[in-house]
């Protein structure tokens, strides 16, 4: 629990946080924020580091002359690419045991994200990137249902690079004026609001559907 309010703080106050990451850490920030973006887009069981709020905030300090913005663009991008990459390839190797589910995953997870690909298909891969735990869960179930590697490629790479640069630079051109900066955590808690909005009304539809309430 209390790791969890630790993170609810860091992302809500993050702008505080990632100000004394660059003041404690220097260059090595690019390399932090790689991780974080990695890690949440790569590993399963780290779906609630920020992403959407981070790369917002990070977009916000290039602006202040913190970062630079080309390099966070590049680098940003790639974790969110390899990342996606490595969980694909986590999700086929376990593919064979996935009738019987996953200890480290959460099935609420999965059915979501079994929701977006049969509403969207492949570009789910895109989509999810815009939305929190479903980014997390994409790749993965795409590795287990065997999508064409080739295929999800292109859609990776495309929903990385789309996902980063509207993040980033949204940051950059926005994150330093008067009225962003002196309401910033608003800010952060309206992004995060309306990425979970379009998950949990897909997911609400979803149910419902398969209840016979609505029509398909």
């Amino acid at each position: 629990m209390e790791l969890l309010l630790q993170l609810i703080d860091f992302v809500l106050h993050i702008d505080v946080h990632l100000d004394a990451i660059i003041r404690d850490y220097g260059t090595w920030t690019y390399a932090i924020l790689f991780l974080i973006i990695f890690c949440e887009t790569g590993l399963v069981v780290t779906p609630i580091l920020p992403g959407d709020s981070l790369l917002f905030a990070a977009g916000a300090f290039a602006a202040r002359g913190s970062l630079d913005p080309v390099a966070l663009f590049v680098l940003l991008a790639l974790a969110g690419i390899l990342g996606d990459s490595v969980n694909y390839s986590i999700g086929h190797y376990l593919a064979p045991r996935a009738e019987k589910g996953f200890r480290f995953v959460k099935k609420e997870y999965l059915d979501r994200t079994h929701a977006f690909y049969e509403k969207h298909g492949g570009k789910t891969i895109v989509i999810a990137r815009f939305i929190p735990i479903v980014r997390t869960f994409a790749p993965f179930v795409a590795g287990i249902g065997a999508m064409n590697y080739r295929t999800f490629i292109v859609f990776n790479v495309t929903g990385a690079l789309l996902w980063v640069s509207i993040f980033v630079f949204g940051g950059y051109f926005f994150g330093t004026m008067p009225v962003v900066e002196e309401r910033f955590e608003l800010v952060i808690l309206a992004i995060i609001l309306l990425s979970v909005l379009p998950g949990i009304i897909e997911v609400a539809r979803h149910r419902l559907r398969r209840r016979g309430t609505v029509n398909p």
